[in-house]
Parts: C-alpha cells; structure tokens; sequence
C-alpha cells in the first residue's frame, strides 16, 4: 500500500507524472522521506520507500538520469575484473540483483553474450592467460553467472571471428563467450520513477534544486529549500521526517549544506564511451577486448538501435567541473587504439559518430585507496546517516542500485520507527513489464517493447490521425515521432535536450543525426509544451551548441555522421 503524505491543504491528489503535479504535492505535503537525486540510486530509494509504505518525495537539480545515470556502460554485470580483486561478495551481490533485474525489467533488461578473444603467437595462446581467464569465468558462473541459464564455453578461432570479423587473425587463437546482460540506464531510472510515482504514490520533479536544508530542534534536517529552476524565482519548502542524500558524485557538495567542511567521502573517476558504425567494427555480441600495454580492457557493446557499436570505458581519476565531464580527444585515441590494437579495422577519429563521459562515485576509503589508479578502487556502496539526521548512500554501481536502496531505506525505517515495514522490491515489477513477451503489444516494433514494454500500445496512440508521428524522426534511428509526444506528456520531458539525449539516445548514437532532427522534434515538443517560435529557436540553438561543444572538446569537428554523409565542422 503507497504511504499517504499528509496534506498541508486538506487536498488529496491523485497520482501523476506531471512536473506541474508533482510541484503542488512538494509544496502542499508533509513527508515521510526526501530524497535529493534523481539517477538510478536516488529513483531506487524513492521506489523502495513507497512501496514499503512510506510517503515519498524526490527532486533532482537536473534532468532525471542526467549525471551518471545516463552516461554509464548500460550493462548490468557482475564485473568479472573484480574477481581478480578478490572482491568475491561483490560479485555474487552484482549477479543476484542482475537476475532480479532480468526477472522485474525484461523490458529493459536483456541477456547479452560476450566474447572474450584470446591472442598468441604462432597459433598457440599463453596456458598462463588461457588457464587465467578459464578460472575467472568458471568462479564467476559459480558465483552466481550461472543463473542467466547459461555457463560459459571456450570457442575456437573460427567461431570468434563468425561474432567479430576484423580481429586480428594473424594473432588471434580461440576465445571464450560468458553471459551478462545491458539496459538503457536512463530508460531504467525513469521506469524506477514512473513505478514510484503511478505505482505507489510518491511525488518526483526534475530541474528542481535543493538550495539549503530546513531545520528543526537541535538543527536537525526536517525537510529543505527547493528551487524552481525553470521558475528560478520559485521556491518551495518540501518538508519531511527524514532526507536522503543519493547524489552521487555531488554527494559532498549536499553534505557540504550541513557541514562546510565535510570529510569527503568520494574519489571521482571518469569513464568515456564512443559510437561508430558496426560497418567500421562489427559485432553480433559483446565483447571483452584487452587494452595493449595497459592492465585494463574495454568493452564492445552493439546498439540495440541503429547499426551502431560503441567502446568503453576509460577510468581515471577526475578533478574538474561535476556538471560537466567532458570526452577529450585524447580519450578517443585511447579507445579507438585498443580496439585497432586487436583488429584490421583502423579506426579514426572521422569514424566517431558519438560520445559520452560520465564520472563514477567512488568510495575514497578517507583517502586511503587500494591503488593509485581509479580502476583498482572497489564498486562497493556505503550508507550512513550524519549528525544532522541526513541519510548518504554513495559508492556502488548501476547494477547495485536496488540493494543500495534497501540498504539506504532500512536505515531510514530505524530512524523512523517502522523497522518492521520490509522491502518488497526484490519481486517488484516495474512499470511496463509484461509478465512475458508473448503479453507484450501485438503490433509494437520490437524497439518499442525494449523501452516502454506493455506501454507501447499507448505510445503507439498518440500517432493517430497523425502519420508524421509514426515515422522516425532522426535519419538512421528507429525513434517515433509519437516517442517525442509521449516523452511530453508522460515522462515529464521539459527541454530538446531530455528527449535527444536520455528519453531517446539519440545524441550519443549518433550526434549530427541528432541536430539534424533537432528543429523538427522541438516542433513536436512546442505542441505538447506550449513553446512558442522564439523558445524553439532557443531549445534547438542550445541542444545544438552543446553538441558541437562536446564533439569540439573530443577533437571530432571534423567526424562523419552513421548515415554516411559528410559532417561540416
């Protein structure tokens, strides 16, 4: 049963998914926990909280998902390297949420085998990197990869480049495929949110920025000072019993509204990720490519959207700007050169159709770190509440949310007095997920299923007796018109930028492609929005200026679009 927040006015609300909706019940409500951040962690606690029957609240200063929540790997994975940090209950912890993600989000979350290649000379492989791999895997299967319903299997040379046709022949040997799986984690956070707004009540707004903390007896946290960042002379006073801190990499600047001099608790690190055409680097599955004279490996991913794959993930420490990561040209070298370490495909920075850098919360262990470099530091999160009464959880990964979550949302039942109230989203389905696919629209094209589930009648709606919001709407990519109209109406969709960078992927796909459609999706969005000539104007000019920003600070001015058409710079 959702948690009924109590009204400041007598006004009861019906549940909805509108910012102008969700703003009221901030400013009309008294609940029992706030949370600050809207990625993937702050919508988990959000949704565990409600669903266990506490009245809930979220806001986010940007748009939700837009930190690291949209800019990660999108894989849902154990972490085979961890093994080899003997992080042992890590991994069983990653892989037993993976499976409940497969079985809650089938949606959103799919199986996807990956290849591991293995390289020697003269055709014989080192029995040292062969015997090394086959021991992770078999421990990773027995830890809990097994439950995919697939262990993994050494294939030979023949088979590996059916999967990856450019590897190096003249070095490569055999390979072994394992399992895991991928998500659309903006997708994910925004049915997290969706499920705990509609499914049980809670209230959520994005582009709505915690300004300093309310306080009670003893300066205790009793709420907070939220601003309207589209009204910036709005500001609304959002009270509740407890507040919770799950902002990621912006953990201590929120602590910091407490206590101006809070030990810091994080270790940023920076992780980029480029597209290029599977016509440059083709690939049915993923893959696990090793990065020549580096202690690291890349990932291969295809884009379930488009002919696209993309490489990543850099890891290094960073020190800049939290709003804003950037991919520099020297990023792309590093990952395009691991990938043409491995293979004939001679890719070039022209190839690059897309890219994206986001920054991971790692836990600073107090400034003692297991290693100098930020690849060696542990994916574990950590969850305590300050002298304030402020409930932090930090650390973690994408895939961890959910535990992260409970974990989060036990603390806080303590602090209120309900222990009693368990977790229930262990087995909790989230919005949109058909009890199979069989259950799933009839007549939805498969990419619609893969982002809005049992939903994808009623974006399908929204086209009739308007065939131009039945077509794409960016050249190569398969998102609909009725996609935009629906980002409007339903996912709380406020600037160009949400729907072409997180509603759809379009702008990390495919970057030109992206501003191309740019005029013709702010058309759609002015209809639904209330936008006139001069704000569409604003909202394409904008989108358009941080794109050619980004492409300019990652040395891709001179890049060609997926489509094959030349790019001006």
């Amino acid at each position: 049963m959702a948690g009924t927040a109590q009204r400041r006015d007598g006004i009861a609300r019906p549940a909805s998914f509108s910012r102008a909706d969700n703003l009221e019940r901030l400013g009309a409500d008294e609940f029992d926990v706030l949370v600050i951040g809207g990625g993937a962690t702050g919508a988990g606690v959000a949704l565990d909280a409600a669903s266990r029957g506490f009245s809930t609240a979220l806001v986010e200063k940007g748009d939700f998902a837009s930190g690291t929540s949209s800019k990660s790997s999108k894989l849902v994975h154990g972490g085979l390297r961890y093994l080899q940090q003997r992080e042992f209950r890590l991994v069983y912890e990653n892989l037993a949420e993976r499976q409940l993600l497969l079985e809650n989000a089938p949606h959103l979350v799919s199986v996807l085998p990956f290849l591991i290649p293995l390289f020697g000379q003269s055709g014989v492989v080192s029995k040292t990197v062969a015997r090394s791999y086959s021991t992770a895997l078999w421990l990773y299967d027995l830890t809990g990869g097994v439950r995919i319903g697939r262990r993994h299997r050494r294939i030979g040379r023949a088979e590996a480049i059916e999967h990856f046709p450019l590897l190096d022949t003249d070095r490569l040997v055999a390979g072994f495929v394992y399992f895991d799986a991928r998500t659309d984690d903006a997708r994910l956070t925004l049915a997290l949110l969706r499920t705990a707004v509609c499914g049980h009540g809670a209230a959520a707004a994005n582009y709505a920025e915690v300004e300093d903390f309310l306080r009670g007896p003893g300066k205790s946290v009793v709420g907070a000072v939220v601003r309207d960042l589209e009204r910036p002379d709005r500001r609304i006073e959002v009270r509740a019993r407890v507040v919770v801190n799950a902002t990621g990499v912006w953990t201590d600047a929120v602590r910091a509204l407490g206590d101006p001099s809070p030990t810091a608790s994080l270790r940023p690190a920076k992780g980029v990720h480029v597209t290029v055409p599977a016509a440059r680097f083709p690939a049915d599955i993923g893959g696990v490519i090793p990065v020549r004279k580096d202690r690291r490996s890349i990932f291969v991913v295809p884009w379930l959207e488009g002919d696209l794959v993309y490489l990543g993930t850099t890891d290094t420490d960073y020190d800049g700007d939290l709003d804003d990561p950037r991919c520099t040209g020297a990023d792309v070298d590093y990952l395009l050169g691991a990938a043409n370490g491995v293979s004939g495909a001679g890719l070039t920075r022209a190839d690059v159709t897309g890219v994206w850098a986001g920054l991971r919360p790692l836990l600073s262990g107090g400034g003692r770190h297991l290693s100098e470099r930020t690849a060696d530091l542990s994916r574990r999160h950590k969850v305590w509440r300050d002298d304030d009464g402020v409930v932090t959880v930090t650390g973690g990964k994408l895939t961890t949310y959910r535990k992260m979550a409970e974990d989060t949302v036990d603390l806080v039942a303590r602090t209120l007095g309900g222990s009693g109230r368990r977790c229930v989203t262990r087995h909790l389905r989230l919005e949109g997920s058909p009890s199979s696919r069989r259950n799933a629209p009839g007549d939805a094209p498969d990419h619609l299923y893969r982002r809005y589930g049992d939903r994808s009648d009623a974006v399908l709606a929204l086209a009739e007796g308007r065939p131009e919001l039945s077509g794409p709407v960016v050249p190569g990519l398969p998102y609909l018109g009725a996609e935009v109209r629906y980002a409007a109406r339903e996912e709380m969709a406020v600037h160009l930028s949400d729907v072409l960078a997180r509603r759809t992927r379009a702008s990390i796909q495919d970057a030109r492609a992206a501003v191309a459609a740019a005029p013709g999706v702010a058309r759609i969005l002015a209809e639904e929005l209330g936008w006139d000539d001069a704000r569409q104007t604003d909202e394409v000019a904008r989108f358009s200026r941080a794109v050619a920003d980004e492409l300019a600070t990652a040395g891709l001015t001179g890049a060609r679009a997926a489509t094959g058409e030349a790019a001006t710079p």
